[in-house]
């Protein structure tokens, strides 16, 4: 059952079916394992003198009155007043005129509802209504909330994992019975379905530990085999340090930093030392990885082999072009990097492709593209690729397939511990630039909260009047029943309406690659003046001229992941700023933002997020980059982590081939989780 497709299901047709595999479903397994982005709990009533704006809280009380119907053009409004002996509540619901019959003065109820305050009075809006005895049956219990697209609600979505956990074939636990009594661990098939529809938070975490467990537990076997089978492979290219590249060095019209320096010393001793390099270099966003990746590609061209750089977007792999293009020219440097990317036309690819494969190209700057069967290399000694990019295993034997298995080099500006870096990047040597160049303007930040939209907007005009531009990121592509956060395609609108005369785009992930090209290339090029995005715009273009970046309900993020979208500005030489929007009351919400608020530095405000993540911390917020987990968070998750990699570590000291009895069921799952993730593992 697990392997079928959706539609098996009852009630879901060619249409639901379509709106499933928006949201990445297809299978029956792929919807089980598309687990809740949140919960609803059904908490006891709060007194009304309790509650407080920018919740969704549950109140219990007499009606004061009968209740008010008025309308407006196309909308009826119906209010009324909700009494306790703590204070009174105004209750209101829209296009719901029933109510007028159902409702009566002196009625006693239970309302849940968010409350908001209006006009300096607290309101709770369109609330659902209860008897007590009603109430009564949901109070404690949690209900599940997925992320949802346009058509495809939230009831449809539970209807479906009900119908999908009572027809699933159930599987034999291929964890280790010493393992799951050891670390407490829940049983596969009961985590599996209550983490679905848990009956209390306790429970909820029971599962959900199990379930992370595992995700990190096979993520790790399988660094742990692959780095086994390629440990200490013997080089082809054996790269020798070249006068060229020094001398170029030493005219930039900037010197490298001290740490700069001591990665660059790193990477030339492993292309020089006769095996194959696996590097992973982070370094923040604008700490100069760029020029490390130049330097390190001159020194494969000057050896007489080639380099290739592997980008995540289209228009950041023009830009590489351009820059390293000027770069050689300016400094008389002979050699000839060329581009590979998806978009070019049949004909511009086959000039591309005779270009590589005669050599005249001695450094090749591309997309996935670079990678296709097409592309025939003449000793492709160095492969630099993005973070969003590590290459999938698949696609490395690809490369070497194509010669011998050229140096890899990965840049990361996501700044992760290194504890947890160390775990996570188990298969890669580590360097860290942990210093910025000294000609770098800090970028000026503000934590606000809703009430200061006008005066952003205002600042946004000004600055785009003084020739900048200008990012917006929210937290969703469009809105939902559910969650009450500010998205792209309604934002987009009241922005053109605040903003009227200036262009404004948005950009998400839904869209089709040729048009976020597209829309990254106008931005690019300034035709657009504010961007209207989700985080896709983490990584992927260079705009100098960008100098304000805007980010609305800025308490959804993870601070990693608001540092990497605040580096998406400051990159040129004028001052830029960057404006946090958080639409939460909540505490610890401000403590968090403030942290950014001090500090620019991402190790550090790496390690603080570390320490504000409670255990229990789990939903809301999540970090971006390519360590997506469906559920685990490195952040949150990252003692966890530790012990997983522990346990990795002991059994294939114990019993290295997976040979024993008790581990057949594990080396099972573990060839199948390969033979699944093969192309995708990010190692």
């Amino acid at each position: 059952m697990n392997h079928e497709s959706i539609n098996s299901l009852k009630g879901i047709g060619e249409k639901t079916g379509k709106l499933f595999q928006k949201v990445g479903v297809i299978t029956v397994e792929d919807l089980l394992e598309y687990y809740p982005r949140a919960y609803d709990t059904y908490e006891e009533p709060s007194p009304l003198g309790e509650l407080k704006p920018d919740q969704v809280m549950t109140v219990a009380g007499m009606l004061y009155k009968t209740p008010d119907v008025k309308r407006y053009s196309h909308i009826q409004v119906i209010t009324t007043t909700l009494k306790d002996m703590t204070g009174t509540l105004l209750l209101t619901w829209y296009n719901m005129p029933y109510l007028h019959t159902t409702l009566k003065a002196g009625m006693r109820a239970v309302f849940r509802g968010r409350v908001v305050k209006k006009n300096g009075r607290l309101t709770m809006e369109q609330p659902e209504v209860f008897t007590a005895e009603a109430y009564e049956q949901v109070v404690h219990s949690m209900q599940p909330v997925y992320g949802q697209t346009k058509g495809l609600s939230n009831k449809t979505i539970v209807r479906a994992q009900r119908q999908a956990l009572s027809l699933r074939s159930m599987v034999r636990d291929y964890m280790p019975a010493d393992l799951r009594r050891k670390h407490e661990l829940a049983e596969y098939n009961f985590a599996m379905e209550h983490i679905h529809f848990p009956t209390d938070r306790s429970e909820l975490l029971f599962a959900r530990k199990r379930l992370v467990f595992d995700e990190f537990f096979l993520f790790l076997m399988a660094v742990r085999r692959l780095k086994e089978r390629r440990e200490d492979k013997k080089s082809a290219y054996v790269l020798n340090l070249s006068q060229e590249v020094e001398t170029l060095r030493k005219s930039l019209p900037y010197s490298l930093t001290k740490a700069q320096q001591k990665v660059l010393t790193e990477i030339y001793g492993d292309l020089s030392g006769g095996r194959v390099m696996n590097r992973l270099i982070q370094g923040d966003v604008g700490s100069g990885k760029t020029i490390i990746a130049i330097l390190s590609l001159l020194q494969a061209a000057y050896n007489g082999y080639q380099g290739a750089l592997m980008a995540p977007t289209e228009v950041l792999a023009k830009q590489h072009l351009e820059s390293m293009t000027e770069l050689f020219a300016a400094h008389h440097i002979d050699k000839k990097p060329i581009l590979v990317t998806g978009s070019m036309t049949a004909k511009e690819k086959r000039i591309a492709y005779e270009k590589i494969a005669s050599h005249e190209a001695d450094i090749i700057i591309g997309t996935h593209a670079l990678i296709q069967d097409k592309v025939i290399y003449d000793n492709l000694a160095l492969v630099i690729t993005d973070e969003q990019h590590r290459f999938g295993v698949g696609q490395r034997e690809l490369l070497g397939k194509k010669g011998e298995e050229p140096h890899v080099l990965v840049m990361s500006a996501t700044p992760i511990p290194r504890t947890l870096a160390i775990i996570i990047y188990g298969d890669l040597d580590i360097s860290v630039i942990d210093e910025l160049p000294a000609n770098r303007l800090p970028i000026k930040n503000c934590v606000v909260d809703t009430g200061y939209r006008k005066k952003a907007y205002e600042f946004i005009r000004k600055e785009i009047g003084n020739g900048r531009q200008a990012y917006v990121i929210c937290p969703m592509v469009e809105a939902s029943e559910m969650i009450d956060a500010e998205n792209v395609l309604d934002y987009t609108k009241t922005l053109r309406e605040a903003l009227p005369g200036i262009t404004v785009e948005y950009l998400h992930g839904k869209m089709k690659p040729k048009e976020k090209n597209g829309i990254m290339e106008r931005f690019a090029c300034g035709e657009i003046k504010v961007l209207v995005s989700t985080t896709v715009i983490e990584v992927g273009v260079n705009v100098p001229n960008a100098t304000v970046m805007m980010i609305e309900n800025a308490e959804r993020f993870g601070l990693a992941q608001l540092h990497q979208l605040r580096g998406r500005v400051g990159r040129g030489k004028y001052q830029s700023y960057c404006i946090m929007v958080g639409a939460s009351d909540q505490e610890g919400t401000k403590e968090r933002l403030d942290i950014l608020n001090q500090s620019n530095d991402g190790f550090f405000i790496a390690s603080e997020d570390l320490k504000l993540r409670g255990p229990g911390d789990i939903f809301g917020i999540r970090q971006s980059g390519d360590l997506e987990f469906k559920l685990g968070d490195i952040f949150t998750d990252a003692n966890l982590l530790k012990t997983v990699s522990e346990e990795v570590k002991r059994i294939f000291t114990e019993d290295p081939e997976l040979e024993k009895e008790e581990h057949q069921e594990l080396k099972r799952k573990l060839k199948e989780y390969l033979e699944k993730s093969y192309d995708k593992l990010n190692l």
